[in-house]
């Protein structure tokens, strides 16, 4: 924008950011994931969508009073099946009279961390079904739309990551490694989708959130915390990852993929901050 325009312009033309696009979300558990503030946000932006999730996690959520808050359908698909990935993009494709533009990953789970395993004992039968869910879902979510040319050219998909995948967070456990997986699946599937249509594959790294899922976590207040303190920005907000979401399936980022993009508030790239620092000299004091 030119500096001679004002506020009021720039959020005019701030608006409708998705007008016309349709996209797939998949994971809105209730009022606090962060795949339902996206959901919000893209409605709100002029996206037309299409819920989904597995079953089990439907029937413990709220996703039905967002369906009909933002007048979307909801597909329950179970996205580690092959079988019900490939009925989500049909039923979706026949809802939206075409291909989409767009589709979110916020699917991610550990039964190790849920059983509160040490990562040094970690039951391998959970550490397998963790990133079957966490990770390769992602995979075969991008490789049934690649076969089915479910995703229009020039189309956005992201997956929704953290700092662990790069950084070693004791607590975080195996979900370090799923998370690092999925990373790695956005960079490989965004080259050969970028090739085929244009389609681009990226990953958000965002702050710690408190989730459903997240809280969930041995030692999240401290996660929380300890991340408000080294940001500079502070934490990114549930909303503020919905914000860069939109912007991530709009057409201002067409030249954007196999990116692991951080809204951390800076701190994937801080080493101490004075505060923290501070906190630290106190407590040997």
């Amino acid at each position: 924008m030119c500096d001679i325009c004002s506020d009021n312009q720039i959020n005019l033309d701030m608006n409708n950011l998705l007008k016309g696009k349709k996209g797939i979300i998949f994971g809105a558990l209730d009022s606090e994931s962060i795949a339902w503030k996206v959901a919000e946000q893209c409605h709100q932006q002029g996206a037309q969508i299409v819920l989904t999730n597995a079953p089990m996690a439907m029937r413990l959520g709220e996703i039905n009073a967002l369906a009909e808050a933002i007048n979307a359908p909801v597909v329950p698909a179970d996205a580690t099946s092959i079988e019900e990935i490939e009925n989500l993009f049909t039923k979706s494709m026949e809802h939206f009279g075409g291909q989409v533009d767009f589709v979110l990953h916020s699917i991610g789970m550990s039964v190790n961390v849920r059983k509160n395993r040490p990562y040094t004992d970690l039951n391998y039968d959970f550490l397998t079904k963790g990133w079957d869910v966490s990770a390769v879902s992602f995979h075969k979510v991008l490789q049934t739309a690649y076969k089915m040319d479910a995703i229009a050219d020039w189309g956005s998909v992201l997956g929704l990551t953290y700092m662990a995948a790069q950084r070693t967070f004791p607590d975080y456990s195996d979900m370090a490694e799923n998370k690092a997986y999925l990373e790695s699946i956005a960079r490989s599937f965004g080259y050969h989708y970028g090739l085929k249509s244009k389609v681009r594959v990226n990953t958000i790294s965002h702050s710690p959130t408190r989730t459903t899922a997240g809280s969930g976590v041995k030692g999240f207040d401290g996660f929380m915390s300890f991340a408000e303190k080294m940001s500079p920005l502070g934490n990114a907000t549930g909303e503020d990852c919905a914000d860069y979401c939109v912007a991530m399936f709009s057409d201002l980022t067409r030249r954007v993929t196999m990116q692991n993009l951080y809204n951390d508030g800076g701190f994937s790239l801080m080493g101490v901050s004075q505060e923290v620092l501070e906190k630290y000299m106190e407590s040997v004091d």
